[in-house]
């Protein structure tokens, strides 16, 4: 007989599968599908573990894939929001919180304790760890938009100042990361896939 404390782990696994019918704004590299929850926290765990040594500090490496992998699952309820969306704030939010304790409450206590404390440090982004995941979370949409020829950028209107007010967190996590992304920004300018 299964214990009660695999049946909840079991019930939040299969829970969290919603999160792979999340749709996000921005869309696959070299594709006009848009990308799932799932597959970006996927793809930021793979980026994560390719290119942790550029990280400017020590991390653990492994602490940064749990932030990547469910740092968005909380969108299951509280919804994506672009990173770019002009009506509401790309930050915690109460939806977020209340999600949170829902979802990663179905799991025992002491696990969702740790994962709500896992999801929080990623949300404050103070510690080093927090600081590369959030340089990961921003890079991807930044090479998706360039090999979708401005992507999201074109089809919401999104200006360089905002594109480049966003996607400066990376250099908090990586200085190397964030000179490439720098300049693959300013390349899109001189391309004519995002505007001044």
């Amino acid at each position: 007989m299964p214990t009660d404390k695999l049946l909840q782990q079991i019930n939040f696994i299969k829970e969290i599968d919603k999160v792979k019918y999340i749709q996000r704004k921005t869309k696959l590299f070299n594709s006009d599908r848009n990308e799932n929850d799932a597959e970006h926290s996927w793809h930021l765990a793979m980026m994560t573990i390719v290119l942790a040594e550029h990280a400017d500090a020590p991390i653990d490496v492994l602490k940064v894939l749990k932030m990547v992998l469910i740092h968005d699952i909380v969108e299951i309820d509280a919804g994506d929001t672009f990173i770019y969306d002009t009506a509401k704030k790309h930050s915690n939010t109460d939806e977020e919180r209340l999600a949170a304790n829902r979802i990663f409450g179905m799991l025992p206590k002491e696990q969702a304790d740790k994962f709500i404390a896992v999801w929080e440090e990623f949300e404050n982004g103070e510690t080093n760890e927090a600081k590369f995941a959030r340089s990961m979370d921003r890079l991807e949409p930044l090479l998706q938009n360039t090999s979708n020829k401005g992507g999201t950028w074109a089809e919401f209107g999104v200006n360089y100042t905002k594109v480049y007010e966003k996607k400066k967190v990376i250099k908090d996590g990586s200085s190397s990361i964030w000179d490439y992304a720098e300049n693959l920004i300013n390349e899109s300018v001189e391309k004519g896939i995002l505007k001044k």
